[in-house]
C-alpha cells in the first residue's frame, strides 16, 4: 500500500462535485505500478521465509513501460536466480486473476505479482472511487514451504462485450452505461460460480467467505446479491479506506482475507473483468503460524494525508512551476547494465579481510586488497538518519527533496533521498528503512534506484496527523 491518502471530501470541497465518504490510497510521484509490484514483492518472499522462486508473473492495466518487460525490473530488485522466468502478463483488469489462474495450474513455485494506479479527471467516479496499490502471492507445494491455502479449483465464463477501455496513450478510461454491463457481469458471474463449484465438489453454504472484485460497482453488488449468502460472508472490499486498485484487487483483498483466516474455512476469490472468474480455497492448519511482514491492515492505518492539489499535480492534472534547475538527463543503458546488482538490488560491497561496508560498491577494500569482496544486500536493513538537508533547488516532480545521510545497522553509511515525508517531519535519529522507487524519467526511460522512508507504525501516523 502506498502512504499516501485523499480525503475524498477534498474534491467536493475543491470542485462542488465528485468526492464521497473515506479515502482511497495514493501512488506517490516516485511510485507507478513496477515499484508498487516490487514492494508487495518484498513483503510477500519475507512473509514466506524467502523461498526459491522459479518464475515470476507481473499483471498490471498501466504498465511503466511497452515493448519493454516490466517484469524484469521487479526481477532485479528481488535479486531473484538468472535461470527464473520473467513476464508480464496482458495489460488488462483481469490479467491480474489470470495470473493467479496460471501459476495455480502450473508447476514449481511462482511469485505472481499484480499491481495498478488509477486515474480519472477531475470529479469523475474513477479519480475518487479509485485506488493505487501492488499485490503479490507466492504459489507452490508444499516442497517450496507452508502451504496456508490449499487451492481446490476454478471456474471462468467469458465474453467480449464493451464495458471499460484505454487506448494506448489515454490518460483516463471510458465506460460504457452502467445497466449494460450488470446485464453482461452477473450471468458470467454465477456461471462461473456453480462451475468453480462443480470442480471442486463443493455446495455453496460450504463456502465461508466469499472476495467479489471488479472494477464495475453496480454489477459487483448485483451479483453478490444474487448468490444469497449471509452478508457476514463477504468480504468488505476496502473501498472506504483504500479504493479499488484495478488489476490489484483481486490479491490485495485475498491477501487481506488470509491475515484473519482460520483453518479449515474456505475462501472464494471472484473478480469479474471481461468475464467472470471464480478460485476456491480451503485454509490450511499452517494459517495459525503464518505472520505478514506488515499487514494489509496495519498498512491502512499508517497513511499519511495528501492535499488534493498535490494530488493533481502527481497524476499531471496541473501543471505547477518546477524548481528552476536542469531537469536530469536520462539513464546510461550500459552503465545501468554494469552496476544492475546495486542499481536495482541496492547490493553493496564488504571487504572480506577487514569487514567494512562500502556502499556504493567498490573494488579496492579499506585494506588496499583488490576485488576481495563479497556481496552485501542491503534493501531490507534498517538505518538511523546521522545528518540530512533539505533542498528546494534541485530539480524533483515534487519538491523540497530531503537528502539524509544514513548509518545502517551493523555498519555502512550512505546519503540517500527520502521519500514518504513532509519535509518539516525530519529529524536526526529517525528510523528508516528502503524502499524501491523510481527517480525520474527522462526521454521515456524510468531511473529506478532506492530511496528511505521512515518507520511508521499506526501509532505515530496517528500522532502525526
Amino acid at each position: 500500500m502506498p502512504f499516501r491518502r485523499l480525503d475524498r471530501s477534498e474534491i467536493t470541497a475543491t470542485f462542488g462535485s465528485g468526492g464521497g465518504k473515506g479515502s482511497r490510497a495514493v501512488a506517490s510521484y516516485d511510485q507507478d505500478t513496477t515499484t508498487l509490484g516490487a514492494e508487495a514483492a518484498r513483503l510477500a518472499i519475507r512473509s514466506a521465509g524467502a523461498p526459491a522462486v522459479d518464475s515470476l508473473y507481473f499483471a498490471t492495466a498501466d504498465p511503466a513501460y511497452l515493448d519493454k518487460t516490466n517484469a524484469t525490473a521487479i526481477h532485479a530488485a528481488l535479486r531473484l536466480h538468472r535461470s527464473g522466468i520473467a513476464l508480464d502478463v496482458g495489460g488488462a483488469v483481469r490479467s491480474g486473476v489470470g495470473g493467479l489462474r496460471i501459476a495455480l495450474d502450473g508447476a514449481g513455485t511462482t511469485l505472481v505479482v499484480s499491481a495498478d494506479v488509477r486515474t480519472g479527471l477531475p470529479t469523475s467516479p474513477d479519480e475518487s472511487a479509485g485506488g493505487d496499490a501492488g499485490a503479490a502471492v507466492l504459489v507452490g507445494d508444499p516442497s517450496a514451504g507452508p502451504v496456508i491455502a490449499e487451492y481446490l479449483g476454478a471456474g471462468a465464463a467469458t465474453d467480449e462485450f464493451l464495458d471499460r477501455w484505454r487506448t494506448p496513450g489515454d490518460r483516463r478510461s471510458k465506460v460504457w452505461e452502467e445497466r449494460f454491463g450488470e446485464t453482461k457481469y452477473v450471468p458470467l458471474g454465477l456461471e462461473a460460480w456453480e462451475s468453480a463449484l462443480e470442480a471442486s465438489l463443493l455446495e455453496a453454504a460450504s463456502v465461508d467467505r466469499v472476495i467479489v472484485a471488479g472494477t464495475h460497482g453496480r454489477a459487483v453488488n448485483a451479483f453478490t446479491k444474487k448468490l444469497g449468502l449471509d452478508a457476514a460472508a463477504i468480504v468488505d472490499n476496502l473501498a472506504t479506506t483504500v479504493g479499488n486498485p484495478g488489476t490489484a484487487q483481486a490479491g490485495l483483498l485475498l491477501a487481506a482475507t488470509l491475515e484473519s483466516a482460520t483453518p479449515g474455512e474456505v475462501i472464494a476469490l471472484v473478480s469479474l473483468a471481461d468475464g467472470a472468474d471464480v478460485l476456491l480455497f480451503r485454509v490450511t492448519d499452517e494459517i495459525t503460524e503464518y505472520r505478514a511482514a506488515r499487514t494489509v491492515a496495519e498498512q491502512i492505518a499508517s497513511g499519511g494525508p495528501l492535499p488534493y492539489g498535490k494530488f493533481l499535480s502527481w497524476r499531471q492534472m496541473v501543471t505547477v512551476e518546477p524548481p528552476r534547475r536542469p531537469e536530469p538527463a536520462r539513464v546510461s543503458a550500459s552503465a545501468a547494465g554494469r552496476s544492475e546488482d546495486w542499481k536495482f538490488g541496492f547490493v553493496g560491497s564488504r571487504d572480506r579481510s577487514t569487514g567494512s561496508l562500502h556502499l556504493p560498491p567498490a573494488r579496492v577494500g579499506s585494506g588496499g586488497s583488490l576485488d576481495d569482496m563479497e556481496p552485501a544486500p542491503m534493501a531490507d536493513v534498517a538505518g538511523t538518519i546521522v545528518t540530512f538537508t533539505i533542498d528546494r533547488l534541485a530539480y524533483s516532480p515534487s519538491p523540497p527533496i530531503v537528502f539524509a545521510v544514513v548509518d545502517f545497522d551493523g555498519g555502512g553509511r550512505f546519503p540517500v533521498e527520502m521519500t514518504d515525508v513532509d519535509a518539516a517531519e525530519v529529524r536526526i535519529g529517525d528510523r528508516v528503512e528502503m524502499t524501491f522507487r523510481r527517480l525520474f524519467t527522462a526521454d521515456g526511460i524510468h531511473d529506478y534506484f532506492w530511496k528511505a522512508r521512515p518507520v511508521r507504525t499506526a501509532a505515530d501516523t496517528n500522532e502525526e496527523n
